[in-house]
């Protein structure tokens, strides 16, 4: 499977779609993804977006929640959807044959919901339900409650679940406003990867999504720019200390990303011969997790390295981390070292790229953001021209210890 032969195209009011044509399958993916996330909501409006994404399932003028939910499901397909906090996704998995099935669900629930009182009242108690969970878990809280720190009340830093009274408040009038301000041609892009030919998915698209949108002004998004380490220790009743250190980072449009991305790839990235995994977890047996992570938003970005283990050791690992950033402050990678870094990321992107189902995601985010898909040509001699010289340079840019902030559980 390769980014290649993508064929992109705008519906008459203006949304843009895109579609890689794949005949050597049985099984299609169609979705939509919308530039909605929990930034974009008020502060009033806290976990809106999340509680968007579960209400569109309840119904819609002509079909109750069983009906939406068995559409796919009664032939083999699934249906699902996720809130970030920029986007918002609903989208599909199916045999061929239901490819216009499942193009006229998706639109059906994204534009036809009805969003009835009873029904979305007792989806609160599902959502509350999701974040008792999600608290039960420090090493999934941390990576939220961390953003929220460092970003230190803008609306990036918030959790996408919201809290649970922000939740039990939200309303009828406030799921409507939501998706008047944000639901908007220019915030939706389409995607597609399957065996359908694209003058036919055109028609489809054009079909069941040729529907005239209220104006509306979008909400302006603003930037975070007052950025501060801090350093903070929170109890929790856990067998376990849960730490994270970070600091900010390249935004997704920043020509540093990519080679922020190999930097951090070989520091403690998913492959198990990363730098932390290799000197913290096998040559001492600190700790049985320890990644690090680069998480790049529109209009900025946050550098992180997560750990758990003992009390005792909570402060040699933290040195040890250091003494890993320090090195790629101070020493290049030779070239044989930057050649494997380079195979190594470009044989990530390869093989997430055979999960057709997320290669139909990210072909609609990078639309969305980007108004392009770069062909993994594209992809592959950007990551090529990247030098020693552009990762120690980053290193010094981002892996500085006093401008790092931490967050610990205890």
């Amino acid at each position: 499977m390769h980014v290649e032969n993508l064929n992109p195209f705008t519906l008459t009011n203006s949304i843009r779609c895109i579609h890689q044509q794949v005949d050597n399958s049985e099984v299609s993916h169609f979705g939509i993804t919308i530039k909605a996330g929990s930034r974009d909501e008020n502060d009033q409006e806290q976990g809106l977006a999340h509680y968007i994404e579960h209400c569109i399932f309840k119904g819609t003028n002509k079909r109750k929640p069983f009906h939406i939910l068995s559409r796919l499901d009664a032939v083999g397909g699934e249906i699902n959807a996720y809130t970030t906090k920029e986007e918002t996704c609903i989208y599909g998995s199916f045999l061929n044959v239901y490819y216009e099935r499942a193009i006229e669900l998706i639109a059906d629930i994204v534009f036809n919901s009805t969003f009835p009182t009873h029904e979305i009242q007792k989806e609160k108690d599902v959502i509350i339900d999701e974040i008792n969970s999600y608290m039960d878990s420090p090493s999934e809280q941390i990576f939220d409650d961390f953003e929220d720190q460092i970003f230190n009340g803008h609306p990036i830093g918030r959790n996408i679940l919201g809290t649970i009274e922000s939740v039990n408040s939200l309303k009828k009038a406030d799921i409507e406003s939501f998706i008047k301000r944000n639901y908007t041609p220019d915030n939706i892009a389409i995607s597609s990867v399957g065996n359908i030919k694209t003058a036919k998915l055109i028609k489809l698209c054009e079909k069941y999504f040729d529907r005239e949108f209220t104006k509306s002004q979008g909400q302006e998004r603003f930037p975070f720019v007052q950025y501060v380490p801090s350093h903070n220790q929170l109890e929790r009743d856990t067998h376990q200390v849960h730490t994270m250190i970070g600091n900010m980072a390249y935004d997704m449009h920043n020509d540093k990303r990519r080679a922020l991305i190999l930097l951090n790839n070989v520091l403690g990235g998913q492959g198990l011969n990363n730098r932390l995994n290799l000197n913290i977890r096998e040559k001492f047996g600190l700790t049985y997790s320890i990644e690090s992570n680069y998480v790049p938003y529109s209009d900025s970005g946050v550098f992180q390295v997560y750990f758990s283990g003992e009390k005792k050791t909570n402060a040699r690992i933290v040195k040890l981390i250091y003494k890993e950033l320090k090195k790629f402050r101070e020493t290049k990678l030779g070239v044989n070292q930057l050649h494997l870094a380079k195979q190594q990321l470009k044989g990530h992107i390869a093989l997430a790229q055979e999960n057709r189902a997320g290669l139909m995601l990210a072909l609609g985010k990078s639309l969305l953001l980007f108004d392009k898909v770069d062909t993994n040509q594209e992809i592959f001699d950007q990551i090529e021209s990247i030098t020693s010289e552009d990762v120690i340079e980053i290193a010094n840019e981002i892996f500085v210890e006093d401008q790092f902030s931490s967050l610990t559980f205890i």
